[in-house]
């Protein structure tokens, strides 16, 4: 690995700030009083975490609320409905209104669709009749696993379509202490031969309680990539340069690589600005020295970075720092989806116009990708015909892998957002149709099976 000079070798500490100290960085960095409300507001519903080299070395201070990295961490008006809002902010100062603030924040994370896709009702396996709550089964190669302590993140996303890992209810988040109950279940599937750990962030572990969920993957000779997705090195890059145990996480690295598996480190940049930083692409180049792989992925983001030239910026900034740009992701119809979503139809046109002006390296990108319920669709593009206009669509990933690689197409609509606000033609395959409509899911107390069943007639 990179040696470092004394001076990169000092620890910077790490700090968070949330809700109760909103009034703290107003003071220190010049908030605006009524943007400062409304975030202590927000924070009630939404996840609300930052960390110091997010707020020195990212947020551009000059240019808020518009800058995009404030976008990013702090809950902004707007990300609510103004009725939601309106009430939050009457309750939030209310000592005598704890009840109320409680059962108005619940009622208002339910209708933010907390699990989109079927991601409760259809991910989660079981072995011998029990469910596996901190494993999610989507893809017959791809298994997810969430560590129970890897729940939380250096700094949250507003956009971040797992919000509701970060909220303290029990419910609505996956997590598992141990791996065990992840080791029997690979056992029972050897055509898993992908394990990728998530949350959260599993860089927000100890080396050693990262190694105790990672060690035991390796005893099983049917899994060959062990992936891990992170924010980290653009949030804190430290983790891998000057933490007190970067060392350490990086040799174990470099372990997972000696014992003949893929290692690929799932790198989440949403904006240039994460990669100017120096010690951001020295984490990257300490990362690929042990033989992990360095990929790169993000959702396109009103607000943020939904123009042609961020995108061209941030691939070619990813390229320059060795990773691989992988995918660009829509926005999940999940959160404060209104005020982030971008429609297909643009998200295409800012895709293809970046694209074009990359160098043949950077051409590894894919997108727009929605992370849909029958599985990952990609849009290749639009095309007119005597029938009408058109998407041209592909199922990259499915549930049933005979969909996997198949095409087909969609009515062109210049507002649709998401794949269940598409038509698919006539010409579109029955069972690519049918897997769009989806079955409908078992009735239980989570699932409204009348407002579903509305919704798919609706379809029809």
């Amino acid at each position: 690995m990179p040696s470092l000079s004394p001076a990169a070798m000092e620890t910077e500490r790490f700090r968070a700030y949330g809700a109760r100290h909103v009034d703290e960085l107003r003071d220190r960095f010049g908030i605006p009083d009524h943007i400062a409300r409304s975030i202590k507001s927000l924070a009630a519903v939404l996840p609300f975490r930052v960390n110091e080299y997010v707020l020195a070395n990212l947020v551009d201070w000059d240019n808020i609320p518009d800058d995009p990295i404030f976008q990013m961490v702090f809950p902004q008006s707007g990300m609510l409905r103004q009725e939601d809002e309106r009430r939050l902010a009457a309750l939030v100062d209310d000592p005598d209104a704890k009840k109320e603030l409680r059962l108005t924040v619940q009622q208002i994370r339910g209708s933010l669709n907390p699990h989109p896709s079927g991601q409760k009702q259809l991910n989660v396996p079981t072995v011998d009749g029990n469910e596996m709550p901190g494993i999610q089964h989507k893809y017959r190669e791809t298994v997810l696993y969430f560590p129970g302590q890897g729940q939380t993140c250096h700094s949250y996303c507003t956009y971040c379509f797992r919000w509701a890992q970060f909220v303290g209810d029990a419910d609505l988040r996956f997590a598992v202490p141990e791996p065990s109950r992840l080791v029997e279940y690979l056992s029972h599937h050897p055509e898993i031969d992908d394990v990728l750990v998530t949350g959260g962030d599993p860089m927000i572990m100890s080396t050693d309680r990262l190694r105790s969920h990672l060690e035991p993957i390796l005893n099983v000779p049917t899994v060959r990539t062990i992936r891990i997705g992170t924010k980290s090195v653009a949030y804190w890059p430290q983790r891998f340069v000057t933490d007190n145990d970067a060392d350490d996480v990086l040799r174990l690295f470099e372990e997972i690589v000696a014992s003949g598996r893929n290692l690929a480190v799932m790198m989440h940049f949403t904006h240039p600005r994460e990669l100017e930083s120096d010690l951001a692409r020295r984490a990257i180049a300490r990362i690929r020295s042990t033989g992990a792989l360095a990929y790169c992925q993000a959702p396109l983001v009103a607000r943020v970075n939904d123009d042609a030239e961020t995108w061209s910026a941030l691939w070619r900034a990813e390229l320059a720092a060795g990773a691989v740009p992988y995918y660009m992701f829509v926005e999940r119809d999940t959160g404060p989806y209104e005020y982030f979503k971008v429609p297909l139809a643009r998200a295409h046109e800012i895709f293809r116009s970046a694209y074009l002006t990359l160098p043949g390296l950077a051409r590894t990108v894919r997108g727009p990708v929605m992370s849909a319920t029958p599985g990952k669709v990609i849009v290749d593009g639009v095309t007119e015909s005597a029938e009408g206009r058109f998407f041209q669509l592909r199922m990259l990933q499915a549930r049933d892998p005979q969909l996997v690689g198949r095409p087909f197409r969609a009515h062109y609509s210049e507002t649709a957002a998401w794949l269940d606000e598409l038509r698919p033609a006539d010409d579109a395959p029955a069972d690519i149709a049918a897997a769009i409509r989806g079955p409908l899911p078992q009735v239980t107390d989570d699932i409204d099976s009348s407002a579903w069943l509305r919704q798919e007639l609706a379809h029809a």
